[in-house]
């Protein structure tokens, strides 16, 4: 039986002569034509140490394919760097990156007749823009993580670029000497790799493993360890086989199995991220996925991995404990997962896991037993009330209260905020609001490390709210609440708010209120004008102009 169905169509008959001719121009061979297309969409990029690695595992890739008897197809996909595009006016092309990252693999895969694609990807968007392109493709398809990097050290302390951000806010606060501040950072990423704690792009990558989109233990490898070669390899034969299967996303990105995938992201504490990416892969595979789904998995998944940002552990630690594959095993036994969804290596995940041991190493506490939890529930809370009608995300871990009721400080745009906290105007027990950062108004919904992490490097990282319409970096921590719908472009309450009203963030009751008469806020709407575009032209303008609330994924189609 032939496994080329699809790329025949541009390969085969007397019409395609020309196609072939082209072929041969690549070094095909008659014979070749028999054999099924498989893409690899190469995310190799020299702008961040997320995708410097990945080169050498697109070639493995490549060889193996050859090797199991397809012919391989490379082509490239674009990156952003979150961390060094974070706090300027490029962070706003962080998220449109992932759309068009999901453009470039859906359009090439499709337009190329392709029979399979291997996604190969390091920093953040990559993942959720290369599992939106799969779904949309819908062939038999495999995500290859580029792999996390190694930790920094520093007298002692294990680093990552989050040590660099939060060591900005300690030094101008005078709470850090400049030779701490130097020597972290030119020893926070000592290798290639994503950024190594339990924020976005490990967050995506392990959550794949439970979805059954990529192999076991490959979302904790480093980048330049053998192994992360090995599995690479070994993805490539896997997609291989799938594609003799038939075995297409859509058959294993369901509901079920995205169940599973955000019980992973609750258990090891990931990023507020998912949410806003689970919302958009769901939309591209057409699973009916909610908000209220979040909460409801939330309510019944135990935090059991002790990991940054707001833990003690880094990935290379948890891949040592056992890696994603122990975790799911803890709750699988739990009865907290779907053991029957199916993976793409043919077998169903529980069949997967049946070689994993029920409980972790003993003599590690980074994965922990159900009844010795960290925290009894997630740690990704959906919050609504007067300020969030449509929804928020708070991240709750890691801190000594849930609860805040403060005055707002408000600002438009992130670099304000940033002044007032750098210059020691914000006060415990503050609730900063950072608005006209959504979707539509940034444009692309930045991220907030840099004023989260000045918070934290002050010494405020649990004394003072910080509420936004954009989004946070995995690598954040405190009082936030992200995300706020409808954001203050399109006139959602937030856009109401003024300096010193009171604010109340309440995880435990999932509230964000604005503690104004509903009278007043009635006549701030009415006198509510929606602020004129940022962009008149270009990819930012685009976006804006299609994107759909945070609350429906930010997707653009």
């Amino acid at each position: 039986m032939p496994y080329n169905e699809r790329s025949k169509t541009i390969s085969q008959g007397i019409e395609r002569s020309p196609n072939r001719a082209m072929f041969y121009g690549l070094g095909y061979t008659k014979e070749d034509f028999d054999n099924p297309m498989i893409g690899v969409a190469n995310g190799h990029s020299t702008i961040t140490p997320c995708n410097a690695g990945i080169q050498p595992l697109a070639e493995i890739a490549v060889a193996a394919i050859k090797e199991a008897g397809a012919n391989p197809q490379i082509f490239g996909v674009p990156t952003i760097s979150d961390g060094m595009a974070m706090g300027t006016e490029g962070m706003k092309y962080s998220l449109i990156s992932r759309e068009v990252i999901a453009d470039c693999v859906e359009t090439t895969v499709q337009g190329q007749w392709m029979d399979g694609v291997l996604v190969l990807g390091g920093c953040d968007k990559n993942k959720p823009g290369g599992m939106i392109g799969i779904v949309r493709a819908n062939v038999p398809a495999i995500y290859v993580y580029g792999g996390t990097i190694k930790p920094g050290k520093w007298k002692g302390e294990d680093l990552s670029v989050i040590s660099a951000f939060e060591a900005v806010g300690a030094i101008k606060a005078g709470r850090m000497s400049q030779e701490d501040f130097e020597g972290i950072e030119r020893n926070a990423c000592p290798t290639t790799g994503a950024c190594g704690g339990m924020y976005t792009a490990n967050t995506m990558s392990s959550s794949f493993e439970a979805l059954g989109m990529a192999l076991f233990y490959s979302s904790t490898m480093t980048n330049v360890d053998q192994e992360k070669k090995d599995s690479t390899a070994e993805s490539a034969r896997v997609l291989v086989e799938a594609v003799k299967k038939g075995l297409k996303p859509r058959d294993l990105v369901t509901r079920k199995s995205v169940e599973n995938a955000i019980a992973l992201v609750m258990a090891t504490g990931g990023s507020t991220n998912a949410v806003l990416h689970y919302l958009a892969i769901c939309h591209a595979a057409e699973v009916e996925w909610t908000l209220d789904d979040f909460e409801r998995v939330r309510r019944k998944i135990p935090v059991i991995c002790d990991l940054k940002p707001s833990g003690k552990y880094m990935a290379v630690d948890l891949h040592k404990a056992g890696g994603i594959p122990q975790v799911l095993k803890i709750l699988l036994n739990a009865g907290l997962l779907h053991g029957d969804c199916m993976t793409i290596t043919g077998r169903t995940l529980a069949e997967e896991l049946e070689s994993v041991p029920d409980a972790p190493p003993a003599d590690q506490d980074v994965i922990r037993p159900i009844d010795q939890a960290l925290y009894p529930e997630g740690h990704l809370a959906i919050l609504r009330g007067n300020l969030a009608p449509e929804g928020s995300v708070a991240k709750i871990t890691g801190l000594k209260s849930t609860s805040i009721t403060g005055p707002a400080r408000v600002f438009d745009d992130e670099q304000s905020a940033m002044d007032a906290i750098q210059s020691d105007q914000i006060r415990p027990g503050d609730v900063l609001v950072l608005r006209y950062l959504g979707p539509r108004g940034g444009p692309g919904m930045p991220e907030m490390l840099a004023p989260t992490s000045a918070i934290i490097g002050r010494g405020l990282g649990d004394k003072v709210g910080l509420i936004t319409d954009g989004r946070f970096s995995g690598g954040s921590w405190g009082m936030l609440v992200g995300h706020v719908t409808p954001e203050a472009f399109d006139g959602g309450p937030i856009a109401l708010v003024q300096e010193g009203d009171s604010i109340t963030i309440d995880a435990p009751t999932q509230l964000l209120q604005l503690n104004v008469d509903q009278a007043e806020l009635d006549k701030r709407a009415a006198a509510w004008r929606q602020p004129e575009a940022r962009y008149k032209s270009g990819v930012l303008s685009k976006y804006s102009q299609l994107a759909t609330s945070a609350s429906k994924g930010a997707v653009s189609g």
